[in-house]
């Protein structure tokens, strides 16, 4: 008995840890969240700096929008809601406050969910006959759901895999950009993850009504990125 949950436990998070890869072909390296005009601004020059940054998108925009969102659209394909999904997704889109952001979460979402088609996953094929225009609809956070409950990974394990995604990301975004060396990389991940368990667990329990994005600075950022001169990155 034991054998056969554990054996399922790990079944469970070979796929987690197969949605989080940096090698799944998604495109993520190429967006910075306005991290690239930060730096260029001037306002990130350094591994404190920008670990200040990183804590403060992942606490006031990841923690209390993405994650509470990611929640309930894990819970709406869980229970085959379909219109709840399209719901959430269009809410997620809405609070993407520049449109390099609202493009960096189209491109995402159709990326992920081309491997999923590739992956014969049923219910993005009938997620994209119920609702007409579902290109428009998808997003990254709704397609990571949906793998999510498809490969039987608990919302907590969701939520922990999607801001581990996100912060790997942004870290080795910061890496590049400042410059930062690797082992200042590995530092700033270690503090991210220590974060970790208190912003899940607080957007496990945020209300509806209190989902939100309170970080100005990087829709700044992210507003001037889109007509900056010189860009590595697409946002």
């Amino acid at each position: 008995m034991n054998e056969g949950g554990t054996g399922r436990n790990l079944g469970t998070l070979l796929r987690l840890l197969h949605l989080v890869s940096p090698a799944l072909p998604l495109g993520a390296y190429a967006y910075s969240q306005g991290l690239e005009y930060a730096v260029h601004a001037g306002w990130i020059s350094d591994e404190g700096t920008a670990l200040h940054w990183l804590q403060g998108l992942s606490r006031g925009a990841v923690g209390t929008l993405d994650l509470p969102i990611l929640l309930r659209l894990h819970q709406s394909w869980a229970r085959g809601d379909v219109a709840a999904v399209r719901r959430w997704s269009a809410r997620l889109l809405a609070a993407r406050e520049t449109a390099e952001l609202r493009a960096e979460e189209r491109h995402l979402g159709r990326a992920l969910a081309r491997i999923l088609r590739e992956l014969d996953c049923g219910e993005l094929a009938d997620w994209e006959r119920a609702v007409p225009g579902s290109e428009e609809s998808i997003t990254w956070a709704t397609l990571f759901a949906l793998a999510a409950v498809r490969w039987q990974i608990d919302s907590t394990e969701t939520l922990a895999g999607y801001l581990w995604a996100w912060s790997e990301n942004q870290v080795l975004a910061a890496v590049r950009l400042v410059p930062l060396g690797q082992s200042a990389g590995q530092r700033m991940l270690r503090q991210l993850i220590d974060d970790m368990p208190a912003i899940v667990e607080r957007a496990l329990r945020l209300g509806d009504e209190a989902i939100a994005i309170s970080t100005p600075a990087q829709a700044m950022a992210s507003a001037l990125h889109e007509s900056q001169y010189t860009r590595l990155f697409r946002s």
